[in-house]
């Protein structure tokens, strides 16, 4: 089971890039591959579900067995929830394509969506070491996002101000920045999920 939570949070990262790159590049097609592709995260986690129920009826586990089963089973569901959020940032960026250009300079919604796609590779990666501490040091590290989030807010809300204009666009870039940040925040609780799949431990990480 934990390879195909690797192979699903890999698929996420994908469309991480994928939804960031349609939207600041304008690009219709790619917004629309990455709509099409959740399809795949989807049954990979239903796939992922039905693996767990079978091992729950059909094995008995206990103790360490069935903590990674329930693991395993809420990281794919999280996995599943931010591939949603890339899917409405795709959206996002479909519905703006044809419209004018709003960029304020210090509005940096690649750099916001990089950091994002590198805290959830160094979560996969301690999931695949079942490194506890490497766990810890990304979700430590989450409180950055939310700071580039709230500079992303602030400046678009004053954007929105000077120019009333800007409104439709702006706020749509606010849900972008919204959805890397809820993105982060799943990584984080991938770290608890990991905390709890070795240790037995619920460790608030947030």
């Amino acid at each position: 089971m934990r390879e195909q939570v690797l192979d699903l949070g890999h698929r996420v990262d994908e469309a991480i890039g994928k939804a960031t790159h349609g939207l600041v590049d304008r690009d219709v097609e790619i917004c629309a591959r990455v709509i099409a592709e959740d399809h795949h995260i989807n049954e990979l986690q239903r796939e992922i579900r039905e693996l767990s129920f079978t091992a729950v009826l059909t094995q008995a586990p206990v103790a360490r067995d069935l903590r990674e089963i329930l693991g395993f089973q809420h990281m794919a569901a999280e996995l599943e929830r931010m591939g949603d959020h890339c899917v409405s940032i795709a959206k996002i960026g479909r519905s703006l394509a044809d419209l004018p250009e709003i960029k304020p300079p210090s509005v940096d919604l690649p750099a916001i969506a990089q950091l994002t796609s590198e805290q959830l590779r160094n979560m996969l990666s301690a999931l695949v070491a079942r490194d506890t501490d490497a766990a810890r040091t990304v979700a430590a590290k989450d409180d950055r996002i939310d700071r580039m989030y709230h500079r992303v807010f602030d400046d678009l809300v004053q954007c929105m101000v000077e120019d009333g204009s800007n409104v439709y666009a702006a706020t749509n870039l606010i849900m972008v920045a919204h959805h890397l940040e809820r993105i982060a925040d799943r990584v984080t609780n991938l770290a608890e999920d990991l905390v709890f799949l070795e240790t037995g431990s619920i460790e608030e990480l947030g």
